[in-house]
């Protein structure tokens, strides 16, 4: 069955056909309806090599996750975002490449592939330090999209959330409560999210007119065991402390696990608040008091600009931050301490 045909039952030109078929937004409704309808009555089936050919154009969009598999797995960030990613990518009909590269020598393998012409863009999660990738396929030409902030002096385009407006909001809503020493664990300082939280608990403690102290401030990993280490730490460091920040979930769950240990009652003793809103915020007991970041909508957006940047050819850095939101439940009171 070929293109011309669907185009003749529709009654619309080849070109028309053509555009519904590529995923082209500039065809009127009942056109597309039309063309629609005679796909699903020829069960038309594009030829992705042949189309290939004509637009240079792999239909194929990799998505470049810098983490070990076990934790891509176990984190529910990354089911959310591949999530988004998904639905964005089903409509047009593109496929999701995922590639998790684990050694220099497979990263030598991933840029080869990349740059050889079997995608059309690149979407990057989870970078760590000054990670040269993203700079150098925007170097090749390949248009790219990153997932939270990209390295310093690297212009390509991006989707984060407001981490530190989030972390601020957090911090200053257990400081308004009347919690009197407030401590945080810090996602990993090699990743944007993890710096920009700690500034953001730092600010709060600031404004608030508390001064900063190193020693109540534990470093992470994004993961449930190093939120629950660096709680041990914490409570060895500060035995007083009576609220924390965690800047995850998954470490906050952590660090509820090593309180209900120590027979520190959360939130009458120790109010706790993560980040994510992630699904483990409402398994924890007390549920999680947590900052509520839009995952599967920041996997939406970033697909949404990498597309912009495919279609029109453009490759002009684009960024959009999207907002964060408190939500308060039951590990930090749900409101003012009496």
């Amino acid at each position: 069955m070929t293109l011309e045909e669907v185009a003749r039952v529709a009654g619309v030109s080849r070109a028309t056909a053509s555009r519904v078929v590529n995923g082209s937004p500039k065809v009127n409704p009942q056109a597309r309806r039309g063309v629609e309808r005679a796909i699903a009555r020829l069960g038309y089936v594009p030829n992705r090599a042949a189309r290939s050919l004509v637009t240079r154009r792999s239909d194929s969009i990799g998505v470049v996750i810098r983490e070990p598999t076990a934790r891509l797995f176990g984190d529910p960030y990354f089911p959310q975002l591949l999530s988004g990613i998904s639905a964005a990518l089903s409509p047009r009909g593109l496929q999701l490449i995922l590639l998790m590269p684990r050694s220099r020598e497979e990263d030598r393998r991933l840029e080869q592939y990349l740059t050889a012409g079997h995608i059309d863009g690149v979407l990057l999660a989870s970078l760590h330090g000054n990670d040269p990738l993203p700079g150098r396929l925007d170097g090749d030409g390949i248009p790219v999209v990153v997932g939270g902030r990209p390295p310093e002096g690297v212009r390509v385009s991006f989707v984060d959330n407001d981490n530190y407006g989030g972390a601020v909001a957090a911090v200053s809503h257990l400081i308004a409560s009347g919690r009197h020493t407030v401590a945080t664990i810090s996602g990993p300082l090699d990743m944007e999210a993890g710096v920009a939280r700690l500034r953001g608990y730092r600010e709060a403690l600031r404004s608030a007119g508390r001064s900063l102290d190193p020693s109540l401030e534990a470093e992470g990993e994004f993961t449930q065991e190093s939120g629950a280490q660096a709680m041990r730490a914490l409570l060895q460091r500060h035995p007083e402390l009576d609220a924390v920040f965690v800047a995850s979930d998954l470490m906050a769950a952590g660090a509820l696990q090593v309180l209900n240990a120590a027979e520190r009652r959360v939130p009458d003793d120790v109010a706790i608040v993560g980040f994510d809103d992630s699904p483990i915020a409402l398994m924890t007991v007390p549920p999680l008091s947590t900052v509520r970041q839009s995952i599967e909508e920041m996997g939406r957006e970033m697909v949404r600009l990498l597309l912009e940047s495919i279609d029109e050819r453009d490759r002009a850095p684009r960024q959009v931050i999207l907002v964060t939101e408190l939500i308060l439940r039951g590990s930090c009171g749900g409101g003012p301490m009496s």
